[in-house]
């Protein structure tokens, strides 16, 4: 499913330059990090979205233009062209990385035409719960492509093609989420307000039989075009969970390889993610938001977190083959959506949790690992500056001890509520032993056993100059500066 020791990096943020220019840095990169460590890299959406070249990709508008025809003002979409886009993909699988594509099935944005339908008013904070009676409203949910025409699918989409939208024509500032007359919100989604099909836009029925039939025909198109080696999928709270098992199966008869998918299912209920990896038959990872979430408030209450609790309640815990772990990603960045900053102290003690343990695939963040800086508006309406520092030194610290070193036997010892640490002990093609040591208070010290008699270890990451050598038991203490992170190699025999 995927390279053992394998890491992926989510390569893009939300605050990208809208220039054209992207998918030639990723080609350009792409040797550099493959080098460090890297093993796949989690593109974004690469389809015309419904803002053009100023859009991220999530307000998808047409999945089969990858920048290819004149839509939403452009024939390049944020990133570049299609062109671009195949090559990037070409020269980072030359560099041996995977690439998985971002696939957006919830909603479609940007619609052509506004059409008039019989829809009901809901409540927001309970979607099952109708607040009006049946009214004709108009709503944007024709989109007929002008620019590609039939090219690569046929389907033009209209009102019965979703189940509701959030916009009104007729009464312009009318945020009122309606669902269409004879229509159902999908079950097997989140059972947030009532029923959390409905996020935004225009909301795709799965139910619908050319809705289905049109997202199987994508997925079979891009395997076929672009040749990516799994998808992250969007919004999958908001999905019929067991649509996926149809797609999934789908997409891997026709390509007849095992594809890496992983699934965003944000939530801190960690039982709502037992529950969607039983409903889709273990057939997807998915991202450790209850982690995130641990990692997000240890590193606003600094000393006073218990770090022997860092990873309770955490898929990386309790599903760890599944589990896809993060420290940030573009949604929780600072201004964003789920805006929910693990601060910058932390990030280093947060990276060599999901980068130097045996469990979970970890990812990653473009921002954490180039710096970014933005200006956005705040819940506020201010205008906010944004600095995010570059912590690509120890995270390329940690690749190559994660490369070199983290193999074999894991011994934890996580038995302090300030300084916790583990050890790996390596195998027979990996022999070095690593010891991991941090700390979110004071100074750090553990006696730990490494396997290692009477071996000397050097902090890789530079925060501490003098080594350690084990006793003949292959125990050591082991050293961390307060707030910080060491991690002690083994040093070359």
């Amino acid at each position: 499913m995927t390279n053992r020791n394998g890491v992926m990096m989510q390569y893009f943020h939300w605050y990208l330059p809208s220039d054209g220019n992207f998918w030639q840095e990723v080609a350009t990169n792409a040797p550099d990090l493959a080098a460090a460590g890297i093993t796949a890299l989690w593109l974004p959406p690469a389809f015309k979205a419904s803002n053009g070249i100023e859009d991220v990709g999530y307000g998808a508008y047409d999945l089969f233009d990858l920048g290819e025809f004149d839509q939403k003002g452009s024939i390049r979409t944020k990133y570049g062209t299609k062109d671009q886009y195949l090559a990037a993909v070409k020269a980072a699988q030359q560099a041996g990385l995977h690439v998985y594509a971002d696939a957006v099935f919830n909603h479609k944005n940007g619609a052509d035409a506004a059409e008039e339908i019989e829809a009901v008013p809901v409540s927001a904070d309970n979607r099952t719960q109708a607040t009006g009676e049946t009214q004709t409203i108009k709503a944007w949910t024709v989109f007929n492509f002008p620019g590609r025409g039939e090219k690569y699918s046929s389907m033009k989409w209209r009102w019965w093609h979703f189940d509701g939208v959030n916009h009104n024509v007729l009464k312009p500032n009318d945020a009122t989420i309606y669902r269409f007359k004879g229509k159902q919100f999908d079950t097997h989604v989140d059972l947030q307000q009532g029923n959390y099909d409905f996020l935004m836009g225009c909301d795709l029925d799965i139910d619908n039989a050319e809705v289905r039939a049109d997202l199987k025909l994508w997925g079979r198109w891009i395997l076929d075009t672009v040749g990516v080696d799994g998808f992250r999928l969007d919004a999958i709270k908001h999905i019929k969970s067991t649509f996926f098992n149809e797609w999934i199966d789908d997409v891997e008869r026709h390509t007849q390889r095992n594809l890496f998918i992983v699934g965003e299912y944000w939530t801190e209920n960690i039982e709502a993610l037992h529950w969607y990896i039983s409903s889709t038959g273990g057939r997807m990872a998915l991202f450790d938001a209850p982690l995130h979430y641990n990692f997000c408030r240890a590193s606003r209450s600094g000393e006073a977190y218990d770090l022997r609790q860092i990873l309770k309640g955490s898929l990386m815990e309790q599903q760890p083959a599944l589990a896809v772990t993060i420290v940030e990603n573009h949604d929780t960045q600072p201004l964003q959506a789920l805006e929910s900053v693990v601060e910058a102290w932390f990030k280093p003690l947060a990276y060599a949790l999901i980068l130097l343990r045996r469990e979970g695939y970890p990812c990653i963040f473009y921002a954490d690992y180039y710096g970014a800086h933005y200006i956005d508006k705040g819940r506020n309406g201010a205008d906010h500056e944004i600095w995010m520092p570059s912590h690509r030194f120890l995270i390329d610290c940690f690749l190559y001890a994660r490369q070199h070193c983290a193999y074999g036997e894991q011994y934890d010892y996580f038995d302090h509520p300030s300084t916790i640490g583990w050890t790996r002990t390596g195998d027979p093609q990996h022999p070095r032993s690593m010891a991991v040591l941090l700390s979110n208070g004071s100074d750090g010290y553990k006696w730990m056993d490494t396997g290692a008699p009477k071996a000397v270890f050097y902090d890789i990451t530079r925060h501490i100059q003098e080594p350690v050598v084990t006793n003949e038991y292959g125990w050591g203490e082991f050293r961390c500066n307060g707030g910080s992170v060491s991690v002690w190699l083994e040093a070359h025999s």
